[in-house]
């Protein structure tokens, strides 16, 4: 059997980078970590072919080499999944997708002509698959019937597979699943409440096969919350450490983690001896109405602004989402972000407007309430919000154009880069050891002169640029790389903020007035889409 993995496309995002990219030559930030996992899970004599359609497109050969093509996606994802599995099916190609998108929604995949749903976790499904493929079956859907897979017995996955040089970071997971219940959230639907994590020994073996492979760089984990089972991560970073320190530190990592972090010292310190350099957290809002109401009880426990310090005076960058347009949320939720963003100063804030995701408490709730606005999943960071908001649904989104553009003003981005690794400088890089000598090569060093070219001497950022460039070298040299990398994502944010503005703008002019000027508590039934 020989088999095409296939990643779809995905739109521009906050995530995205492209610019940023281009000044490394990379094409996208992280690979397709499940496709990776479900090749190696797959029997191992077929054989295997992955394009990530973010960083190039298929070629005829590939199309004419494959007998089978399986898409993995997101929803946001959606658009060229479903066109990718048309044109294998007008290809006469046999078509097998899953991933959380079909997952969430497997009719739209069915109803664009897959022919095998491969469900929930791969780990209990595509075992039942391969049972398909050896009767003959020409298709076929496979659910996991609520089972949640032992993820001790996943394999480790089939990195070779991938373009190393495409990527600006390499991805792992160690855990799926949180113990928390955010209303909005779908890692709960999709893993479960309770972290199931791999062994140390495990997690070991896919840096090991990293690492043999030539990778030398980052590397994302790919949790949704890293410290989901803290005693678990304990018992890893304490293996890894070890590793670390034999190999000469050949990665740094970053992860995702709850802000209950800031309360456990002994996990920062482990984190950071172990060369993780940054954190992202969901804040969501600074407003505790909204984060009782949508039930993230853990934000509203101690102080977000000190949580935020706690981790960056440890030494991990800290990167945040945000989210405006909860219910009951009042005027000026946008400013209130702005101005959260700039006292902590996290450079890194990604913002959007809440979206109710398929089969999440939120979905649900809204959807007995009549207020969703669309059974589809056309979701992303510049669609307007699926559902009718309890306050006007312009005035939210003129809150989100507005705050957007204040956060990604150069003067504020990098003043708050500045101040955020000033902070870093007074603990990180005592504390990792002896770090191996990494000679930067020609890409780098044109990366840096570009940034040092653009915001240091085209841009009206000139002085401010030079002087926290000085300063930065005077009290946190050993930090100098990290923040002129942070200082890069400029280059995107400045031409996503526009992105934003150009098609909120756009779909806020297509609307009736009587949709944009009215709250839930004021539209009656036949306004809102069943």
């Amino acid at each position: 059997m020989r088999v095409l993995l296939l990643y779809p496309l995905f739109p521009k995002s906050f995530w995205s980078f492209e610019k940023t990219l281009a000044l490394l030559n990379r094409k996208a930030m992280l690979p397709p970590l499940g496709l990776v996992t479900v090749a190696a899970i797959l029997p191992q004599e077929w054989e295997f072919k992955l394009v990530d359609r973010n960083v190039r497109h298929v070629t005829e050969a590939e199309w004419a080499w494959a007998d089978l093509v399986i898409l993995s996606a997101m929803i946001v994802q959606k658009e060229d999944f479903l066109n990718q599995i048309k044109e294998a099916k007008r290809r006469g190609k046999a078509v097998a997708v899953g991933g959380p998108y079909p997952t969430a929604l497997p009719e739209e995949a069915k109803a664009s002509g897959a022919d095998y749903l491969i469900l929930d976790e791969g780990e209990i499904t595509l075992p039942l698959f391969v049972e398909a493929i050896e009767r003959g079956d020409a298709g076929g859907i496979f659910r996991s019937q609520g089972e949640k897979p032992d993820v001790t017995y996943t394999p480790v996955p089939r990195f070779d597979l991938l373009e190393f040089d495409a990527y600006s970071e390499m991805s792992v997971q160690f855990s799926r699943g949180c113990p928390f219940q955010c209303e909005f959230c779908d890692i709960i639907v999709l893993y479960g409440r309770k972290p199931r994590t791999k062994t140390p020994a495990q997690l070991l073996a896919e840096l090991e096969r990293l690492y043999e492979l030539g990778w030398r760089r980052s590397i994302f984990m790919v949790d949704d919350n890293f410290i989901g089972n803290k005693r678990n991560v304990k018992l890893f970073l304490k293996e890894l450490k070890p590793w670390m320190v034999e190999q000469g530190y050949p990665f740094s990592f970053a992860t995702e983690a709850s802000v209950d972090l800031a309360k456990d010292q002994e996990l920062m310190d482990m984190m950071v001896q172990c060369n993780f350099g940054a954190v992202f957290l969901g804040i969501e809002t600074p407003d505790e109405e909204s984060l009782a109401l949508t039930q993230k009880y853990q934000n509203t426990r101690d102080s977000l602004s000190d949580a935020v310090h706690a981790i960056a005076r440890s030494g991990l960058r800290v990167m945040a989402g945000f989210i405006i347009g909860f219910d009951g949320e009042k005027p000026g939720a946008g400013d209130r972000i702005v101005q959260f963003v700039e006292k902590t100063a996290i450079p890194t804030a990604l913002f959007s407007m809440l979206q109710a995701l398929p089969d999440t408490a939120l979905w649900h709730r809204l959807k007995r309430e009549g207020r969703l606005r669309s059974e589809s999943a056309d979701i992303n960071q510049v669609t307007l919000m699926n559902f009718v908001p309890t306050r006007p649904l312009e005035e939210i989104a003129r809150e989100y154009i507005d705050a957007f553009w204040k956060l990604y003003e150069p003067e504020c981005f990098l003043d708050r880069t500045y101040r955020h690794f000033r902070i870093l400088g007074e603990a990180t890089y005592p504390k990792k050891g002896k770090r191996s000598g990494k000679k930067l090569d020609w890409v780098t060093i044109r990366a840096l002169l570009i940034i040092c070219w653009r915001n240091g001497l085209l841009r009206r950022t000139r002085w401010q640029f030079w002087r926290n460039l000085f300063n930065m070298y005077r009290h946190n040299p050993g930090g100098l790389s990290s923040y002129l990398s942070v200082c890069a994502q400029l280059e995107h944010f400045l031409e996503y903020r526009q992105i934003v503005k150009e098609q909120m703008e756009a779909q806020l002019a297509q609307l009736p007035k009587q949709v944009l000027y009215s709250g839930s508590s004021d539209l009656s039934p036949p306004l809102l889409a069943k």
